[in-house]
């Protein structure tokens, strides 16, 4: 896991129109960069709704959002069309940054094992810096508490 006060780790990724978007090219911003496990799954969906209907308050408080999971691009593009999303998502199929942020692990669910996206998501300051991390997130009111980190911090 990347710790509050480490420098996030740069990464360039598709997002769901297969434009590339590099994390060094937000500085200056406040970035929330949030892992999920899948796109149009119930948990999933709830959380991309709650940060679309919260971006117009991000967006005034100078913030970017991006959803990451190991869905592709063609994926995302669909479950924003069917959601009617607002916010980026991005497409890490190798699954090399959800391992360089460790939200990649192994996961139980009926006793069986299997590797998947832990949901976690990361505060960044403008400078690069994270701010602040949730880690195993419950998604039902977790965008509320975000942005008021986001404003506490600002």
């Amino acid at each position: 896991m990347i710790e509050i006060t480490d420098t996030a780790k740069d990464f360039c990724l598709p997002n769901q129109d297969e434009v590339d978007i590099c994390l060094r090219d937000l500085r200056g911003k406040w970035i929330v960069l949030y892992f999920y496990p899948k796109d149009n799954t119930p948990g999933c969906t709830t959380e991309a709704c709650d940060f679309t209907e919260n971006l117009p308050d991000f967006e005034e408080l100078d913030a970017v959002v991006l959803g990451v999971s190991p869905d592709s691009p063609k994926k995302h593009r669909n479950f924003i069309e069917k959601k009617g999303l607002k916010i980026t998502l991005l497409s890490d199929e190798d699954k090399k940054v959800l391992q360089e942020y460790g939200v990649w692990q192994l996961k139980k669910m009926y006793g069986r094992e299997y590797m998947g996206v832990v949901r976690t998501t990361y505060l960044i300051n403008p400078e690069g810096k994270v701010a602040y991390r949730w880690d195993k997130v419950k998604v039902k009111g977790h965008v509320q508490k975000v942005k008021e980190k986001l404003e506490e911090l600002r």
